[in-house]
């Protein structure tokens, strides 16, 4: 039985070179990616982490990406460097720009930090989507294109808009709670070869 792509590959269908399995491209520590998740961008497929923005390592922001994500053209996770300090007159960062306003750098316990964003397995993303720092998205969910993600997301739901709001849930209660229990993604890969056609209801 065949074995599927090799996750390691970053264009594992040559015929669809807009294609490409994000893990092997990552070369940043802060960021972590499964297997078989993947960018379909035409303009920059090999170049994923160029949508990852204000992501600053000694912040010590990560963004975690779980396996078998589809990631449309345009995403855009926004990392805990865009915020600005909130509780002056002013959120001007006047201390990026040096010749004398760096001497009021702030410290970093200063910065309003959302924490990590984490992407769970199987999350579909439309086009252009943005996600703010600190959002947790669940298992399975589905993120409508041109949304915004300004909170969470619970797995199995889908949400749009912006901001993004939920939509529907994709399956019951009874079903959601069996998927959490079998966490296909984790399954040998020959499990999943063999399993393929349940996405073809």
């Amino acid at each position: 039985m065949a074995q599927g792509p090799n996750p390691n590959d970053r264009h594992p269908n040559q015929k669809i070179g807009e294609l490409a399995f994000v893990k092997p491209t990552i070369t940043r520590p802060n960021i972590t990616v499964g297997d078989y998740t993947y960018y379909d961008s035409p303009e920059d497929s090999d170049h994923f982490e160029d949508h990852v923005t204000h992501h600053y390592e000694f912040l010590g922001d990560q963004l975690i990406i779980g396996k078998f994500c589809s990631i449309a053209s345009g995403i855009e996770f926004v990392m805990n460097g865009a915020n600005h300090v909130m509780r002056g007159i002013s959120t001007y960062p006047f201390n990026i720009l040096a010749n004398g306003w760096e001497a009021n750098t702030p410290e970093l316990s200063d910065l309003p930090m959302k924490g990590n964003t984490i992407v769970g397995n199987d999350v579909w993303f439309g086009q252009k989507v943005t996600v703010l720092p600190g959002i947790t998205i669940g298992d399975g969910a589905i993120i409508g294109a041109n949304s915004t993600v300004t909170k969470n997301v619970p797995a199995y739901s889908i949400v749009g808009g912006n901001p993004a709001q939920s939509i529907k849930q994709r399956f019951s209660e009874e079903v959601i709670e069996k998927l959490a229990i079998l966490k296909w993604w984790n399954q040998p890969i020959d499990w999943i070869t063999g399993n393929t056609y349940c996405c073809a209801d």
